[in-house]
């Protein structure tokens, strides 16, 4: 009899040593990892069945949730590994598939770099200090925003006396009060939507307001108006740069709704922070980013819908703090932290990183 267990705790211990981000489990195929972007499949182990599957999910949920997969048909909760005396969070998505039952287990770093052991610009330190508006963090999946917005949320705990509330989907980072209070809630164990959750936290006395994640027009409408009536709120959007955040939010709207977001947007919008963690020279993952901070120019560009000329404000103004994607990637190579390959492979113009370098 299969100890699975045991199995499942060298699988993540494996993840682990191999400063790998990702373990997944799939039918008839052998674990695979993938560690700085590439999968990878773990030799010596054998193609895993569907009851393997099921077992090793079965270890890390309650039975009820594992129950209620042939409802759902995909669950998403956090399970904490414990070696050594540490505790190691992970993210964990199971899905039902052709052939049975998939699983993909993020590993979810531990936050113990602040925003500049994290090579992130200082400027997100002075974004905490603004008492209401919204800041979005962006960026594809697994490039760095949970830990961004993690690291902003620390930084507040560390040196303010703050009520912070976070509403995510699962809890990713565990926070302990420090000169803060934070509220961590989870949907929809603690609450049964993220707008519920939200109506609540207007009534509770709440600073800062931190969103996993902004998915649904409801969830949206919600944190613009918490930070339309007082609060700071920081979440993520899955999108690629600055503009084309500003465009999902607008266009997830009715059309007879979107003239309204857009002035909401206008006002209440802080700024837009996207991130790419890319392979550097010396084999760890660096920091590139845009950062688009919301001024006379680009509220006037939101409100007038002429969003695609955001990118040449931001190109222009770094006086100002902005910094586009592709001087922050010619920035890197200069400093010989990325290969110019690797910035051109994430340059938005080619043109505009030969110039810049």
């Amino acid at each position: 009899m299969k100890d699975y267990k045991k199995e499942l705790s060298e699988l993540i211990e494996n993840l682990i040593a191999r400063k790998g981000s990702d373990l997944h489990f799939s039918v008839d195929t052998s674990p695979v990892m993938r560690i700085k972007r590439k999968m990878s499949i773990i030799t010596g182990k054998p193609k895993l069945t569907i009851d393997d599957i099921s077992e090793f999910v079965k270890l890390m949920t309650t039975e009820e949730n594992f129950k209620n997969l042939k409802e759902k048909k995909e669950l998403s909760f956090n399970y904490i590994h414990e070696h050594d005396s540490k505790k190691f969070n992970l993210r964990v998505t199971v899905f039902v598939e052709k052939k049975g039952i998939g699983v993909s287990i993020r590993l979810v770093p531990s936050l113990d770099k602040n925003i500049r052991e994290l090579k992130l610009p200082e400027v997100l330190s002075s974004i905490i200090d603004i008492p209401q508006g919204l800041f979005l963090i962006v960026g594809p999946t697994g490039h760095g925003k949970s830990t961004t917005m993690a690291a902003m949320i620390e930084e507040i705990n560390q040196t303010k006396t703050k009520h912070i509330i976070t509403v995510e989907d699962p809890i990713e980072f565990l926070f302990k009060n420090d000169k803060s209070i934070i509220t961590q809630r989870e949907v929809p164990r603690d609450s049964n939507s993220f707008v519920d959750a939200l109506n609540n936290a207007l009534r509770a006395d709440v600073d800062i307001i931190m969103v996993g994640e902004m998915r649904s027009v409801n969830t949206m409408q919600s944190v613009i108006t918490a930070a339309e009536v007082g609060h700071l709120a920081i979440s993520t959007v899955h999108a690629n740069s600055a503009s084309q955040t500003i465009h999902r939010i607008i266009d997830s709207f009715p059309s007879i709704h979107q003239n309204q977001v857009r002035q909401q947007l206008a006002q209440t919008l802080i700024g837009v922070f996207s991130i790419r963690l890319i392979e550097g020279n010396s084999g760890d993952l660096v920091p590139a980013y845009e950062l688009m901070l919301n001024n006379t120019a680009i509220s006037n560009l939101i409100r007038e819908n002429r969003i695609h000329s955001i990118d040449g404000i931001i190109q222009t103004s770094s006086e100002s703090g902005m910094i586009s994607l592709d001087r922050s990637l010619a920035d890197l190579v200069r400093s010989n932290e990325i290969s110019l390959q690797n910035a051109q492979n994430y340059a938005k113009s080619l043109e505009d990183i030969n110039r810049l370098l």
